[in-house]
Protein backbone atom coordinates (compact mmCIF):
# COMPACT_ATOMS: atom_id res chain seq x y z
CA UNK A 1 0.00 0.00 0.00
CA UNK A 2 1.04 3.40 -0.52
CA UNK A 3 0.71 6.61 1.44
CA UNK A 4 1.00 9.63 0.08
CA UNK A 5 2.09 12.33 2.76
CA UNK A 6 3.02 16.32 3.13
CA UNK A 7 6.43 16.41 3.68
CA UNK A 8 8.63 19.64 5.48
CA UNK A 9 12.35 19.92 5.93
CA UNK A 10 11.92 18.73 9.56
CA UNK A 11 10.28 15.64 8.58
CA UNK A 12 12.08 12.36 8.80
CA UNK A 13 11.58 11.57 5.36
CA UNK A 14 13.26 14.48 3.69
CA UNK A 15 16.32 13.06 3.29
CA UNK A 16 15.12 10.41 1.37
CA UNK A 17 12.83 12.92 -0.72
CA UNK A 18 16.27 15.06 -1.07
CA UNK A 19 17.85 12.11 -2.62
CA UNK A 20 15.38 10.59 -4.69
CA UNK A 21 15.29 14.66 -5.92
CA UNK A 22 18.98 14.58 -6.87
CA UNK A 23 18.01 11.05 -8.77
CA UNK A 24 15.51 13.19 -10.44
CA UNK A 25 17.61 15.79 -11.62
CA UNK A 26 20.17 13.00 -12.56
CA UNK A 27 17.49 11.96 -14.93
CA UNK A 28 17.24 14.95 -16.37
CA UNK A 29 20.92 15.27 -17.47
CA UNK A 30 21.90 17.68 -14.28
CA UNK A 31 25.19 16.33 -12.60
CA UNK A 32 24.55 14.71 -8.97
CA UNK A 33 24.97 17.28 -6.41
CA UNK A 34 23.62 15.82 -3.30
CA UNK A 35 24.84 18.21 -0.85
CA UNK A 36 23.30 21.00 -2.74
CA UNK A 37 20.25 19.40 -3.21
CA UNK A 38 19.56 18.77 0.25
CA UNK A 39 20.40 22.57 0.72
CA UNK A 40 18.50 24.25 -2.10
CA UNK A 41 15.43 21.76 -1.65
CA UNK A 42 15.71 22.70 2.40
CA UNK A 43 15.64 26.25 1.81
CA UNK A 44 12.80 26.31 -0.51
CA UNK A 45 10.24 23.84 1.73
CA UNK A 46 11.77 26.22 4.82
CA UNK A 47 10.92 29.71 3.07
CA UNK A 48 7.72 27.87 1.52
CA UNK A 49 8.36 28.71 -2.01
CA UNK A 50 7.00 24.98 -2.81
CA UNK A 51 5.64 22.07 -0.91
CA UNK A 52 6.42 18.57 -1.18
CA UNK A 53 4.67 15.24 -0.56
CA UNK A 54 6.24 12.07 -0.59
CA UNK A 55 4.63 8.34 -1.71
CA UNK A 56 5.79 5.88 0.85
CA UNK A 57 5.36 2.18 0.66
CA UNK A 58 7.13 -0.19 3.12
CA UNK A 59 8.64 2.97 5.28
CA UNK A 60 10.60 3.59 2.19
CA UNK A 61 10.36 7.46 -0.20
CA UNK A 62 9.35 6.33 -3.66
CA UNK A 63 8.18 9.02 -4.95
CA UNK A 64 7.68 12.72 -4.70
CA UNK A 65 5.79 15.66 -5.89
CA UNK A 66 6.17 19.20 -5.61
CA UNK A 67 3.87 22.28 -5.97
CA UNK A 68 3.67 25.58 -5.76
CA UNK A 69 0.87 28.11 -5.48
CA UNK A 70 0.38 31.19 -7.41
CA UNK A 71 -1.83 34.26 -7.40
CA UNK A 72 -4.25 33.81 -10.42
CA UNK A 73 -4.84 37.56 -10.46
CA UNK A 74 -7.72 38.29 -13.21
CA UNK A 75 -9.82 35.70 -11.71
CA UNK A 76 -8.94 36.60 -7.87
CA UNK A 77 -8.10 33.05 -6.96
CA UNK A 78 -5.26 31.07 -6.69
CA UNK A 79 -3.35 28.13 -9.13
CA UNK A 80 -1.41 25.28 -8.37
CA UNK A 81 1.30 24.71 -10.26
CA UNK A 82 2.89 20.65 -10.17
CA UNK A 83 6.24 21.85 -10.70
CA UNK A 84 8.21 17.99 -10.12
CA UNK A 85 6.62 14.58 -10.39
CA UNK A 86 9.53 11.34 -9.63
CA UNK A 87 8.73 8.18 -9.08
CA UNK A 88 12.12 5.92 -8.40
CA UNK A 89 12.48 3.31 -11.79
CA UNK A 90 11.50 0.42 -9.73
CA UNK A 91 8.36 1.25 -8.68
CA UNK A 92 7.38 2.65 -11.58
CA UNK A 93 3.76 1.21 -13.17
CA UNK A 94 2.55 0.69 -10.04
CA UNK A 95 -0.03 3.53 -9.66
CA UNK A 96 2.02 5.92 -7.54
CA UNK A 97 2.83 8.99 -10.07
CA UNK A 98 -1.31 8.61 -10.29
CA UNK A 99 -1.53 8.35 -6.32
CA UNK A 100 0.82 11.70 -6.46
CA UNK A 101 -1.33 13.28 -9.00
CA UNK A 102 -4.89 12.80 -7.60
CA UNK A 103 -4.22 13.25 -3.84
CA UNK A 104 -2.71 17.03 -5.23
CA UNK A 105 -5.40 18.07 -7.11
CA UNK A 106 -7.97 16.84 -4.26
CA UNK A 107 -5.74 19.20 -1.80
CA UNK A 108 -5.99 21.97 -4.51
CA UNK A 109 -9.61 21.80 -4.94
CA UNK A 110 -10.33 21.79 -0.86
CA UNK A 111 -7.96 24.45 -0.95
CA UNK A 112 -10.35 26.43 -3.67
CA UNK A 113 -7.62 26.67 -6.03
CA UNK A 114 -9.27 27.47 -9.64
CA UNK A 115 -7.02 25.17 -11.59
CA UNK A 116 -3.74 22.74 -11.39
CA UNK A 117 -1.17 22.50 -14.21
CA UNK A 118 2.11 21.22 -14.88
CA UNK A 119 4.31 21.23 -18.25
CA UNK A 120 6.25 18.81 -19.31
CA UNK A 121 8.78 17.85 -22.42
CA UNK A 122 6.64 17.50 -25.40
CA UNK A 123 8.23 13.93 -26.06
CA UNK A 124 7.63 12.49 -22.59
CA UNK A 125 5.09 10.10 -24.00
CA UNK A 126 4.75 8.59 -20.48
CA UNK A 127 4.37 11.47 -18.70
CA UNK A 128 1.79 12.89 -21.10
CA UNK A 129 -0.15 9.59 -20.93
CA UNK A 130 -0.45 10.05 -17.28
CA UNK A 131 -1.54 13.22 -17.14
CA UNK A 132 -3.93 12.81 -20.06
CA UNK A 133 -5.58 9.93 -18.59
CA UNK A 134 -6.19 11.83 -15.22
CA UNK A 135 -7.72 14.89 -16.68
CA UNK A 136 -4.92 17.55 -17.80
CA UNK A 137 -5.41 19.33 -20.93
CA UNK A 138 -3.20 21.05 -23.81
CA UNK A 139 -3.29 24.63 -23.52
CA UNK A 140 -3.37 26.30 -26.79
CA UNK A 141 -2.79 29.61 -27.78
CA UNK A 142 -0.37 30.17 -24.93
CA UNK A 143 3.70 30.36 -25.69
CA UNK A 144 5.85 29.53 -22.88
CA UNK A 145 8.74 32.08 -23.11
CA UNK A 146 11.87 32.22 -21.10
CA UNK A 147 15.01 34.35 -20.01
CA UNK A 148 17.84 33.00 -18.70
CA UNK A 149 19.30 35.34 -16.10
CA UNK A 150 22.03 33.61 -14.19
CA UNK A 151 24.23 30.50 -15.72
CA UNK A 152 23.12 27.49 -14.78
CA UNK A 153 24.90 25.52 -12.21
Amino acid sequence: MTTIVPIDAADPAFDQVAELFDDYRAHYGRASSPEATRSWLHAQLTQRRMAARAAIRADQVCGFLTTTIMPASLMLGTAWSIRDLYVVPRDRRRGIARALLDHVVREARAAGALRVSLQTETDNLPARTLYTEAGFQPVTGLELLTLESAPRP
